[in-house]
Parts: C-alpha cells; structure tokens; sequence
C-alpha cells in the first residue's frame, strides 16, 4: 500500500507534538508551504541557547552534497537535536548522493531540505530513501478557484471572518502568490478597528487600493449576468486607472472563468455539488456562478469566448495590432463577450 502523503498541516500537526523525523524534503512550485514548515521547524524546536551551537542554515548555491552530509552527521551539543535547514536546496549537483546517508540517518539531526520552483523524480532512489526515512512533501500551486477559500481558512484561524465578496477581490487582484496574499492578508488584520472581526470588502478598498464596485469581480459579475451598462462601465473605469486594473490581470481571470465553464458543460448534472466537484471546488457555494453562467451562455457561445479572449491576449501583446489600446482592446472582448 503506497504511503499516505501528509499536507502542509499534517506535518505541522506532528511537530507541535514534537514528533520529529530525520529529514523534510519540502520542494515544489508554491513557496509559501515550505517556508512555513521550514520556519516553523527553524523557530521551534531548539531553544535560544541550543540554537547557537546546533541550528545551521546553507544554502544550495554555495556548498556541495558532501557539506551537508557531513553537517547532518555532527553530534548535537548539549542538545538533543541539531537542526540543518538547507535552502535552495534545487541548486546542489549531486543530490542523488544524498540517499546513501539516508539508508543510516543520524536521529538527533533533522535535516530540512528546501527545494524550490521544482521537484524530486519520485522514480529515483533519493525519494525512496526519503519517504522511508522522514517526509517527502510537494508544496502543490492553488488553484485560482480555491483563493478565497483559503482567505476564508487563514482569516478563521486568526479568529476573523471575511466577507465573500472582499476574499474575492483579494483573490482576483493579487492571485495565486500566497505569501504576497498572506502579507496583503496581514496588513488587513493590523488596520481592522479594535473590536472589528470581520474583513469587509470597504476594508479592501482602503488599505489594499481596489475599488469595491469596479475591479475584476464586479466585471466578471456583470459579465455573467450579462449586465451591458456595468460591464462598460467597469471598462471605462479600468481605462483611466491602467495602472490599477492592467489588462494583464484581467484576461487571465476571463480565461480561467471562461474555460471553467466550458468543463461545468461535462458535469453529470447542474447542481451546486456535481458542477463544483467537476471543478474540483472545496464548496458548493463556489459553483453557483457557473450554474449561472449558464443560463446565459451556452457551450458553443463559451468555446467562442475562450476563442476571442486568447486573440485580445495576442493583441495586447501586439500581434496582428498597430493602434488599439489596452481599453479599445477589451471593450472590443467585452463586446463580443456579451452579443
């Protein structure tokens, strides 16, 4: 039976029960989950005074697999663990090596490998020696879809709420970097009026500088139900704060929405449950758009919008363009978009 993969809070889980293993490769596309557990392990297990003389920090590009090994097998002083937390861990040639010192691990070590903008070939025998020794651990990108629901989950475990409509926002204006998020996430905690538990979608437009009625949510609102006087509205709006509302943020978004809605086609039925299941959406709630997106577009209509949004995309970038604006450009989506 193949190993069960643990999430980012399963390890977190067992290492505030201080169940520690000797090694934790954590590599992949998303930064934010291996720099958590990687910070996590960093500021917790040892104390001040252990961490003088048992914490080391190397990074990739300046040493090779031999110097790791060779920290990883150093006797803690007046400690009970040394901890060697590797980042950039992607650059180190060699790494394969690494499994031979895995078949024996030294358990008062606990080596934190940090591999970043890529992954391990789980075919090759360093997975293997890692799964069986301590935690091999994908950091996976999320998906655009699952933003706002993991807005919703961090702002729950600071003991906050947020309105659906601001976690949109957030999501559609920063997207898919969650540390830059999480940040952004931050700076909304700290200016919340004493006693405010909620996150509402004013509070976005103060301290994070997106309009509450004219940014990519309220456009894509207006496109779904098929609202012509908002959806040029927002247009004109975007317009005139360019720098605000690129149309690099905004087509992408369009194509997501878009595309999705061409797979809510193949659902066995149009109910909340079945379209977000086919969307791989963590709630039902999160579908009803799609359900009403289709109502208004049908499959043929969708195929053609996905059509036109990747030839506005070519033309912002200056394909077959000589004159057109970034606005003449989606005014011109919009339109056909919504006729």
């Amino acid at each position: 039976m193949a190993k069960q993969e643990l999430t980012c809070d399963d390890i977190l889980k067992n290492l505030r029960a201080k169940q520690y293993s000797p090694i934790y490769y954590l590599m992949g596309e998303e930064s934010y989950y291996i720099d958590l557990i990687a910070d996590y392990i960093a500021n917790n297990i040892l104390s001040e005074t252990e961490k003088e003389f048992n914490q080391t920090v190397i990074y990739g590009a300046d040493v090779d697999i031999a110097t790791v090994i060779n920290t990883a097998k150093r006797y803690p002083m007046m400690s009970e663990y040394q901890v060697v937390i590797v980042k950039e861990a992607q650059a180190i040639k060699n790494v394969d090596e690494l499994a031979f010192y895995l078949q024996k691990p030294l358990k008062s070590t606990i080596l934190v490998m940090c591999h970043k903008h890529g992954v391990l070939d789980r075919r090759k025998k360093l997975a293997a020696e890692i799964e069986k020794a301590g935690v091999l651990f994908e950091s996976k990108r999320i998906k655009e879809a699952n933003l706002p629901v993991f807005i919703s989950s961090y702002l729950k475990r600071k003991g906050l709420d947020t309105e659906p409509k601001a976690a949109q926002m957030l999501a559609d204006f920063i997207g898919t970097d969650l540390s830059r998020l999480v940040g952004e996430l931050e700076k909304l905690i700290i200016t919340l009026p004493q006693g405010e538990k909620r996150i509402t979608s004013e509070q976005v437009e103060k301290n994070i500088g997106i309009s509450k009625d004219y940014n990519n949510f309220e456009l894509r609102s207006a496109l779904i139900q098929k609202n012509v006087l908002k959806a040029n509205q927002i247009i004109k709006f975007f317009e005139e704060n360019p720098k605000a509302n690129p149309i690099q943020m905004t087509l992408p978004l369009l194509f997501s929405f878009f595309s999705n809605l061409m797979l809510a086609y193949y659902a066995p039925d149009k109910s909340d449950q079945s379209v977000a299941a086919m969307l791989g959406l963590r709630s039902p709630w999160q579908a009803r758009d799609y359900i009403n997106a289709m109502k208004k577009y049908n499959g043929v209509k969708t195929m053609q919008i996905i059509g036109d949004i990747r030839y506005a995309d070519a033309k912002s970038k200056g394909v077959k363009n000589n004159s057109m604006s970034d606005g003449d450009i989606l005014r011109e989506l919009v339109y056909k978009i919504l006729h």
